[in-house]
């Protein structure tokens, strides 16, 4: 086995024999092809047989390049990481799965990256369809009748084509509906034989050029002027900034619009940073549920812009309670178009005045640019209180405080935060400081997608760190070994209260409103006798890994190691033991 070892901006390469120029070609060369014509950079997975054929062709007629395959120990690594790619790049990349098998393990990460509106590739396998051609048993398990319907409700498209060229086409085609927005995961299922069939010479590849992802969807001139006119002579405008790219001129965009207008911003701790967090206009730390400071303000406005916000009759729900919603509200959304009867992902329908069917980076700057200044008074700065952290015993807050200090000066992308995170404990000023939640609420996300979004930045001088809950990695860490081996840097740092503490909570308001014993919401949720050593399983997979960690002190040295650590190129895992308590929920 050759391994060349990584460059700046590039990783580990599992390097191939050489194999001899033949003329003689197979299905899944011309599939593997086809995902080189695409520029698919990587696709992870987990090996089977049922795509043995395209394995092949990856590494002898690949190269093992363009795609390079990064396995991973377990097939929802391999669909987080591709999630946490995008989420960090807006690039796609590719996911195999294998068999009915591969898939089912993979469900629940392509539920996140449907609600995440995440494209991911996902390469799939079958077969052989022809039964006479099946090895005995195994082949039999592991094919099954309409494969895709496994997952169809909550991917954009899927398809099992019939022959070498239906492959090519269901390729590109799925390419480009994944990242047509609203974008999302699609699956095509590779039978065996159609893989592993002779082609003789070539065939012709479809022109990706011709099949292209479509341009942005620009909004109606007369919808820009009505919803321009609305936040032109508002008194009281708030902008509710959601989904949106990590593009630094839309981000730019977003803060000339509010500022043009004088409007208080508001954002969501589950989707990734939108606007600067200490800007003078952002009103309220972001949260899982509006802080009472949000709730004032945007019961208290007369127009409400919302940029693709997620849950918007939440939020106005959170605001008004049974009241009628006042305010006018401007809806930027194409949400719409992926909205389906399986799942409830679309959240409660939200009244609309103006209703634009368009990605947010496509209206803000046809708003900026129509709508008329306001003058308005200077709005009082944001102001959140928090407790003061503990002087030794680790928190939350006291984590954030190390990792501040520590990264003081240093570009970091938060790829994940632990519940009872409070959004006042660091601020975000550009659009890659933070990339959200999973999207789906699927436990074992956070590594992946941390080792997804380290991938997307390496080289590029901003360190990869996600905040971890203990269940969390515990579902996810053997995606470790993954980062460890192609050399991917990133910071795991585990927040580790024992116990799946969110639900204590729920079994506490159950006990009480039953008059219960509250003092049994233990049970069934902590996580200890025997206590797990969360540093021995990360080191065990190539990481560095310092921990237990429970005195401030410590902390601060395990901290500043492990961004050394990944400054340095490498991949480090802190057990911070934290103790339970949120200063948010």
């Amino acid at each position: 086995m050759t391994i060349k070892e990584d460059l700046a901006g590039t990783i580990v390469h599992d390097a191939p024999v050489p194999g001899r120029l033949s003329e003689q070609f197979w299905g899944s060369d011309a599939i593997a092809a086809m995902l080189r014509e695409l520029d698919i950079p990587y696709i992870a997975l987990n090996p089977g047989a049922s795509y043995r054929g395209l394995h092949d062709s990856i590494v002898n007629y690949l190269g093992n390049s363009a795609p390079q395959m990064l396995l991973c120990l377990h097939d929802e690594h391999a669909v987080h990481i591709a999630q946490g790619y995008w989420k960090a790049s807006d690039r796609m990349m590719a996911a195999a799965l294998h068999s009915n098998v591969g898939l089912m393990h993979a469900a629940m990460p392509i539920f996140d990256a449907w609600c995440d509106r995440a494209p991911v590739l996902i390469l799939g396998a079958t077969g052989p369809w022809d039964a006479a051609k099946r090895r005995p048993w195994i082949d039999w398990i592991h094919t099954c009748s309409d494969q895709g319907a496994l997952v169809r409700n909550y991917t954009k498209w899927d398809n099992q084509p019939g022959s070498v060229a239906a492959a090519l086409e269901a390729t590109v085609r799925a390419a480009q509906i994944a990242q047509t927005a609203p974008r999302g995961p699609v699956y095509v299922n590779l039978d065996a034989t159609i893989q592993e069939q002779k082609l003789g010479p070539m065939p012709p590849l479809p022109d990706v050029m011709r099949h292209a992802v479509p341009q942005a969807v620009r909004p109606a001139p007369e919808l820009v002027a009505a919803a321009a006119q609305l936040l032109s002579s508002a008194k009281n405008p708030v902008m509710l900034a959601g989904r949106c790219s990590r593009s630094v001129e839309a981000w730019k965009a977003r803060v000339a619009l509010a500022e043009k207008l004088n409007m208080r911003v508001l954002t969501h701790i589950k989707l990734a940073a939108a606007f600067p967090t200490d800007h003078r206009l952002h009103a309220a730390p972001p949260g899982n549920r509006l802080a009472p400071e949000a709730k004032n303000l945007l019961a208290g406005a007369d127009v409400i812009l919302s940029l693709d916000w997620l849950d918007l009759a939440g939020a106005l729900k959170q605001a008004y309670g049974t009241k009628p919603v006042t305010a006018k509200i401007i809806h930027v959304s194409c949400d719409a178009h992926v909205h389906r009867g399986w799942s409830m992902d679309y959240q409660a329908l939200p009244p609309v005045d103006v209703y634009m069917m368009c990605e947010s980076d496509a209206a803000v700057p046809l708003l900026a640019e129509t709508a008329q200044a306001r003058v308005a008074d200077a709005p009082p700065p944001a102001a959140a209180t928090l407790p003061a952290a503990p002087a030794d015993a680790v928190t939350l807050h006291g984590v954030a405080d190390v990792l501040n200090a520590a990264t003081r000066g240093i570009d970091i992308c938060c790829t994940r935060l632990p519940l009872g995170w409070h959004g006042a404990y660091t601020h975000f000023r550009h659009p890659l400081d933070f990339i959200g939640f999973d999207g789906g609420g699927g436990v074992g996300a956070g590594p992946g997608i941390t080792i997804g979004a380290a991938l997307a930045l390496k080289g590029s001088g901003r360190l990869a760190i996600g905040l971890l809950g203990d269940g969390d990695f515990l579902m996810g860490n053997t995606a470790i070994w993954t980062a460890a081996h192609y050399r991917i840097p990133c910071l795991m740092i585990v927040c580790n209260n024992r116990s799946y503490f969110n639900d204590e909570l729920h079994q506490e308001r159950v006990a009480v409103a039953r008059g219960r014993p509250a003092e049994n919401r233990w049970i069934g949720q902590r996580i200890g006798d025997p206590d797990i050593d969360l540093a021995a399983i990360a080191r065990a997979q190539g990481a560095v890994a310092i921990g237990p960690v429970a005195r401030m002190t410590d902390l601060r040295a395990a901290i500043g190691k492990g961004v050394e650590t990944v400054r340095a190129g490498g991949v480090c895992v802190i057990d911070a033991r934290v103790l339970p308590g949120y200063d948010a929920e």
